[in-house]
C-alpha cells in the first residue's frame, strides 16, 4: 500500500471530505488516522476514527448506507483528505438527511 507523507495532527488524525463522486455533493466531514485510512484503502469502504468514542466505525455499517470508496485526494499541504465516493442507501448523515450539510446561515441577514 503506497500512502503518501502525510500530516496528522497532534492527535494522530487528519479531516477527511467525503462527497459525492457523481453529483459533486459534500455529504460529510470526519476524522482518520492511519489505521482507518489503511482501513479504508484495503475494504474499498470508509472508516474512520471517532472522536467521541474513541473507536473505528466503519461508515453505514449499522444503516447499510455504506460509502464506496471511488477516489482519494489529498491537499498541497498534505492535511486534508478528499475522499470521493458512491453513497449507497437514503444518505450520509445520522439524522437521516442525504448530507450533514443541511442546514445554511443566512450571512445576509446576521447583523
Amino acid at each position: 500500500m503506497n500512502i503518501p507523507d502525510l500530516k496528522f495532527d497532534e492527535k494522530g488524525l487528519i479531516p477527511a471530505v467525503i462527497q459525492e463522486i457523481e453529483t459533486k455533493e459534500v455529504l460529510m466531514v470526519a476524522y482518520m488516522d492511519k489505521e482507518a485510512l489503511r482501513r479504508t484503502i484495503e475494504s474499498g469502504f470508509t472508516h474512520f476514527w471517532s472522536r467521541s468514542r474513541q473507536t473505528y466505525w466503519k461508515k453505514g455499517e449499522t444503516s447499510g448506507n455504506v460509502q464506496e470508496v471511488k477516489e482519494i485526494y489529498y491537499d498541497c499541504d498534505a492535511d486534508t483528505l478528499l475522499i470521493m465516493v458512491k453513497q449507497h442507501g437514503s444518505g450520509a448523515c445520522h439524522t437521516g438527511n442525504r448530507t450533514c450539510f443541511y442546514r445554511k446561515i443566512d450571512f445576509k441577514s446576521v447583523k
